[in-house]
């Protein structure tokens, strides 16, 4: 009879999640194995690590699906016709605050904070996952303004992609703010003024 195989001493999931909590605190080239094998505990070895997830590549793009699966569709609202273009703004501008000030995971935002995470030619492609939900953000900004444009809201003359670069700009800078401590009760005082630029682009009813 075949002898089975040592059983994992870790959940596999919880051990991708914490990477993910890692890997959004110090980034990719930052993280270290050692880092990571402690953090997953158990005493993983390092060839239970590498049979387990492959290479520390392999298990950032894992962390950072995991991230882009569940924390990063705080900004999804903007692909809902369903909301009026500024409700769907300010519900993405109010819940990646929130998230981001959250004192249950490290402050920031994993995405926004994903540009410093590979920062050299030798490892940006692994940063690439991240790169793209930033600019299916910037993406998703564009297209409400675009919709408030079509419907009237919004002036057909005015500067849509400058406008969807105020509020794009803003959630990038949350996450250096939250870094630095920033509470969310300032992140949403502040979302109430910048909606304000939105409003002075209305078409004069």
């Amino acid at each position: 009879m075949a002898q089975m195989g040592r059983p994992r001493t870790f959940d596999r999931q919880a051990a991708v999640e914490q990477a993910m909590f890692l890997f959004w605190q110090q980034g990719y080239e930052s993280t270290s194995l050692s880092q990571l094998k402690a953090s997953l505990g158990g005493g993983i070895s390092a060839p239970s690590f590498y049979a387990a997830f492959g290479s520390k590549e392999a298990l950032f793009r894992e962390a950072a699906q995991c991230y882009l699966d569940t924390y990063a569709r705080v900004t999804e609202c903007l692909w809902d016709d369903g909301l009026a273009p500024r409700a769907a703004v300010e519900l993405a501008l109010r819940q990646s605050a929130a998230m981001q000030s959250d004192a249950g995971h490290p402050p920031g935002c994993m995405v926004a904070l994903g540009c410093m995470s590979a920062p050299t030619a030798e490892h940006a492609a692994v940063a690439a996952p991240l790169t793209q939900s930033r600019a299916r953000t910037r993406a998703g900004f564009v297209r409400c303004v675009e919709r408030g444009m079509v419907s009237g809201e919004l002036s057909a003359q005015m500067d849509g992609q400058a406008l969807a670069a105020v509020f794009d700009s803003f959630l990038s800078g949350v996450a250096i703010q939250a870094r630095d401590g920033v509470g969310y009760v300032v992140f949403d005082a502040a979302i109430t003024q910048i909606l304000r630029v939105w409003d002075a682009s209305r078409v004069p009813g």
